[in-house]
């Protein structure tokens, strides 16, 4: 009876067809993602052509993206293993294989390279990882090579049980006799490996059920040498000479075929075998790999390992609870959290910048729950909405494991250094490390000041210039000659374009369309856009620049701010994208001309140098709170001069990283008129997102200060009756919390309060106002002790917010941008400060005038205002009534996207106290250690 063909050439059409359909199903239930395979060939061999050509087309049949990367017979080593790192790290290639041999001019170590294909990319399975997956008998978890996949395939489809049975494989080679051999082993079968030095092959083979021979030797195996009715699979290829055929040559196995058909039971044809069946098992493992990219890409719980706490009580200071307890590497952190190694840069072993890049892979996603945590009118010590923004955030990581990352703004180091201290949150609900979080972080605070800076220093070199030269020598400068030839660069393109001049030649312009390119003619006395330094420094909220001879007497009164009030602060939080970025950048209006228009920094011709400034400064920072979960820290503008909230982008990528069933904690800076009203109106226009619910934090202290309490003054000990019962008190100070329910719900959201415990705090206190905030309207009220218990201690409260985002946001605005710039004040002004109405100076109504005819009426509105009372007059607690605000100035920040009216007598420069922080503040010279931060 003659053997049976196994035909590798049907099988392999079957399993295309079924890999084609299982694409089909990927395309459609992953957001079209398409299966891709990278193949890797170094010179052009011509044999080498025609297997790419094979692969090529499998690929089209199966639904799978194919890609040929070619490189030059001349390159290295080092250069192949760095290109092989960059498909590595491309998220869009799903496998790699590397066509060998290898056709170069220099020596290359094969296995190193096949070493460097990722083994999560490693289609062929040659990588030593994979390898050694399959000899401990893993067969899941990593890919099988695919010559021996489908010497199994083909086996199997004989019908043999392979269990039990005695296996030969002839021939030991990692591509095909070793990974067949441990294949079989752990299939169950008994396995000898022979190869060309075995003595008694014939015997071995004559003993084998299953036979399997890849040695590269033409027929050398016989008819008599096998079992009757084994089952023969020949991997081998081998062209000898026949002059009967055309090309005087033809293909023949390992294995004399027509004597063995006479005694196997099944066997492999030559050619038409094991070979179809190898590029089939390429196409398999190719889609197993964009399967388990999916997955990863798609799923739903996070393998968090988090870090426990050991409480102490009374509990210790700030910075002796963050310095006991040991961060995870940030590594593990990122890959923890669902990040590629591509996408993150690493600052040492606790930070890392996240890429913006990660989005366009992950942007497909479901986004989580948006939840804002704000605040009631604060005293000057904070209420600890920071701390409750962590505790709520390891509360719903450690106890509710559930996917969860808090979005926090990067303290500036003037409060740093000043009175009020750091902003890593408190007690047992910090960011970690604090010192690396409240001091440089990334240098993305001092890369903000620099781009300022720059753009402020060419305000004032560009009004010297133009007051000390003629148009002729302007232009000459502007427009450099560059070997005997002028060419205008991209930015002055673009303002000729401004200028309608449809011009590209500098030598086509005439001399009144020179004149207006070279010309901004700068109004001195509109200059808006400010130098700045990440410091509080009264001295400099006046100054007077250009005193030196060498500026001839072109003086002007200016100011410095406080770094995170520049424009470019605000621009980088509200950006959505590079593109949106550079644009806001050119938009910046720094002044206007003496004509009435407005003179913008892409005038100035500083947008690309802005850009290039802030490359870095765009990613978000990731660190790692006290129990291991994430947080992303990026910008930081204040609430009470600027809008108050971290970056749309990192909120952006938090949403996609913790997937649909996951929680996004971000943080709306001061008390909710200023930070939450801002997030609302201003963050979530441009973003596009919409909060499911806000948690807004109380104290009994700054209850009490509403009530009628003594002043809180930073630096001094409380009064006393801050430190026991006093039920009227609290009472009485309810309003203010009344009215930032009622203020928040005008929104459309549900409001959860969070009364942040303090020591001093008692219980009949603590219940009073659990009870006042459910009868004004709060979806809860729950009492949280992170600060003593960390996460454990906000776990109520993260049910609350569980609970609370069951229902669809119903988010809606307070204001339509179509509104006046006046009527848009007023609007803020009553509804959410709850005063009678507004006041406007003359000064502030020119300038009102000036950006209604720029066409700038349409932005939404940014309050500069205390943040210690609902109204603009600090001494005005709890909830005021009957007040007018005044606003005495205002100012466009155009770039950013909105307006800024200054009310009452709110600096955008802090100053130093008498006794600053600073002063406790030491670096230990033998350990490097920082003290004296809190």
């Amino acid at each position: 009876m003659m053997a049976q063909i196994l035909s590798g050439l049907e099988l392999s059409k079957q399993i295309r067809q079924e890999l084609l359909e299982e694409t089909k199903k990927i395309l459609d239930e992953r957001n079209g993602l398409k299966p891709t395979l990278a193949i890797v060939q170094v010179g052009s061999r011509e044999d080498s052509n025609v297997y790419i050509r094979q692969k090529v087309k499998a690929g089209d049949e199966c639904g799978i993206s194919v890609s040929h990367v070619i490189f030059p017979r001349s390159i290295t080593q080092d250069q192949l293993i760095a290109e092989i790192k960059k498909l590595n790290s491309d998220s869009n290639i799903h496998g790699i294989i590397v066509q060998m041999p290898l056709d170069s001019e220099n020596k290359i170590d094969a296995t190193l390279i096949t070493d460097t294909v990722d083994p999560e990319k490693d289609v062929d399975g040659l990588n030593s990882v994979n390898q050694g997956r399959l000899a401990v008998g893993d067969l899941t978890s990593g890919f099988i090579p695919c010559t021996p996949a489908g010497c199994l395939e083909l086996i199997k489809r004989s019908g043999i049980v392979i269990s039990g049975k005695k296996a030969v494989v002839i021939g030991r080679s990692k591509i095909v006799g070793t990974p067949v051999a441990e294949l079989l082993k752990w299939n169950n079968a008994t396995v000898t490996v022979c190869h060309s030095k075995t003595t008694g092959l014939e015997l071995e083979c004559a003993n084998a059920d299953i036979l399997v021979v890849g040695i590269g030797r033409p027929e050398m195996v016989k008819g008599s040498w096998i079992k009757p009715g084994s089952v023969v699979v020949d991997c081998g290829i081998n062209a000898i000479p026949d002059p009967t055929k055309k090309s005087g040559q033809r293909l023949v196995g390992d294995v004399a075929t027509e004597e063995a058909k006479a005694v196997a039971s099944y066997i492999t044809p030559v050619p038409g075998g094991v070979g179809p069946m190898t590029v089939a098992m390429l196409m398999r493992n190719t889609v197993f790999a964009a399967q388990k990219y999916a997955e990863k890409l798609y799923s739903k719980k996070w393998n968090l390992a988090t870090l426990p706490l050991v409480l102490k009580s009374p509990v210790p200071s700030d910075i002796e609870v963050a310095r006991s307890q040991p961060p995870k590497h940030i590594e593990i952190l990122a890959k923890e959290i669902g990040l590629l190694p591509s996408e993150v840069d690493l600052y040492g072993t606790t930070k890392a910048k996240v890429k913006l890049s990660t989005l366009n892979r992950i942007g497909n996603r479901k986004s989580g729950k948006y939840i804002v945590v704000v605040g009631m009118t604060p005293t000057p010590l904070g209420e600890g909405k920071s701390t409750t923004t962590i505790g709520l955030s390891q509360a719903l990581g450690t106890h509710l494991k559930r996917n969860v990352i808090a979005c926090v703004r990067q303290p500036s180091m003037g409060p740093t250094f000043g009175v009020k201290g750091g902003a890593a949150g408190g007690g047992y609900s910090q960011v970690i490390p604090m010192e690396e979080f409240n001091l440089h972080l990334t240098g993305d605070i001092h890369a903000i000041s620099i781009a300022n800076n720059l753009l402020a220093a060419q305000i004032d070199a560009r009004m010297f210039h133009e007051n000390t030269q003629s148009d002729k020598a302007l232009f000459g400068r502007l427009v450099r000659e560059t070997k005997g030839r002028r060419s205008f660069s991209n930015t002055q393109l673009r303002r000729l374009q401004r200028l309608r001049i449809d011009k590209t030649e500098p030598g086509d312009l005439t001399d009144e369309e020179i004149r207006a390119f070279v010309r901004l003619d700068i109004d001195p006395e509109t200059i808006t856009f400010q130098r700045v330094l990440d410091v509080n420094d009264r001295f400099l909220r006046k100054i007077t620049v250009g005193q030196s001879p060498t500026e001839k007497n072109q003086t002007r009164q200016a100011q410095f701010d406080i770094a995170v009030a520049s424009e470019i602060m605000a621009i980088l939080a509200l950006t959505t994208s590079l593109e949106d970025m550079q644009q806001r950048l050119g938009r910046i209006v720094v002044a206007s001309n003496k004509s009435g228009l407005p003179v913008t920094a892409d005038d100035l011709g500083v947008t690309g140098a802005l850009m290039v400034l802030l490359k870095d400064a765009v990613n978000p920072n990731l660190m790692q709170t006290l129990e291991g979960t994430p947080v992303l820290v990026h910008t930081g503008p204040f609430a009470n001069i600027a809008h108050g909230n971290s970056s749309i982008l990192a909120d952006k990528l938090a949403l996609k990283l913790v997937g649909e069933e996951g929680f996004v904690i971000t943080e709306a800076g001061f008390g909710a008129d200023i930070g939450m009203e801002k997030f609302c109106n201003i963050k979530c226009r441009y973003s596009k997102l919409a909060p499911d619910a806000a948690v807004l934090v109380a104290s009994i202290r700054a209850l009490k200060t509403h009530g009628g309490g003594p002043p809180v003054v930073a630096g001094t000990p409380l009064p006393e009756v801050y430190t026991k019962p006093n039920i009227e008190l609290v009472e009485r100070g309810f309003a203010n919390l009344k009215k930032h329910i009622e203020n928040a719900r005008k929104f459309c959201i549900p409001v959860i309060v969070a009364i942040n415990v303090f020591p001093s705090d008692s219980e009949k206190e603590l219940e009073l106002v659990q009870n006042l905030s459910k009868e004004a309207g709060a979806f809860e009220a729950v009492i949280c002790r992170h600060w003593a218990f960390g996460g454990k201690g906000a776990a109520s409260l993260a049910e609350a917010v569980i609970k609370a985002v069951e229902k669809p946001s119903e988010f809606k605005f307070l204001y339509d941008l179509e509104e006046t710039i006046e009527k848009k004040i007023e609007i803020i002004a009553k509804e959410i400060y709850g005063a009678d109405g507004i006041r406007i100076s003359d000064k502030a109504q020119a300038s009102i005038d000036r950006y209604k005819n720029q066409g700038f009426s349409n932005l939404p509105i940014c309050m500069a205002k205390t943040a210690l009372s609902l109204s603009h007059d600090p001494s005005l607690k709890g909830a005021p009534t009957g007040f007018t605000v005044p606003v005495r100035e205002v100012k466009a920040s155009v770039g950013a996207g909105f307006i800024t009216p200054i009310t009452g007598d709110i600096s955008l420069m802090p100053g130093l106290p008498t006794r600053p922080c600073f002063y406790d503040i030491e670096l230990d010279l033998d350990t490097g250690v920082v003290h004296g931060l809190f």
